[in-house]
C-alpha cells in the first residue's frame, strides 16, 4: 500500500536559480516517512522513550530526475518493499502532478544506544501492510 504525503515548495527550498536544492528532497522524503509511520499509529517519541529504539537511515540511493521549483505542489509516495528483523526498505518517489521528479531507495534500521536491535513486534505489525 502506497502512503502519500503533500507539500508545498517555499522560497526557503530552492538556490538562487529558484529550483530546489538537491539536499531539500531528502528531507521531503524523511517528511513523507515520518507521516507514513504516525499514520500506522507508531509514536517515535514514545518508542524512543519507552523502548529505547530509533530509526535510523543506513542507505539511500536516489535518482534526481527533474527539477521541482518554488511553489510547486508536491506529493511524496511512500511505499514498503521489505520489512526485515530490524531493517525496513522502502521506495518513495516525489511527483508534481503526473510527473515524477524524483526516485530513491532507502533502508532504515533500529537502532538503541548499542547499536542495531530488533524491531518491536508492535511497530512491525503497525508497519505490515
Amino acid at each position: 500500500m502506497m502512503h502519500e504525503f503533500t507539500l508545498r515548495v517555499y522560497y526557503e527550498d530552492t538556490d538562487l536559480a529558484g529550483i530546489v536544492y538537491y539536499a531539500n528532497y531528502l528531507k521531503f522524503i524523511e517528511r513523507g516517512r515520518s507521516e507514513w509511520v504516525r499514520e500506522r499509529g507508531v509514536d517515535q517519541t514514545k518508542l524512543k522513550a519507552e523502548a529505547g529504539v530509533v530509526f535510523a537511515v543506513r542507505r539511500v540511493e536516489a535518482d534526481y530526475l527533474r527539477p521541482a521549483v518554488f511553489d510547486d505542489l508536491l506529493e511524496v509516495r511512500t511505499t514498503l518493499v521489505e520489512l526485515g528483523g530490524s531493517r525496513i526498505v522502502l521506495d518513495q518517489a516525489i511527483w508534481r502532478g503526473q510527473e515524477q521528479l524524483f526516485a530513491a531507495r532507502v533502508v532504515l534500521v533500529c537502532i538503541a544506544a548499542t547499536g542495531a536491535v530488533r524491531m518491536p513486534l508492535f511497530v512491525r505489525a503497525a508497519l505490515q501492510d
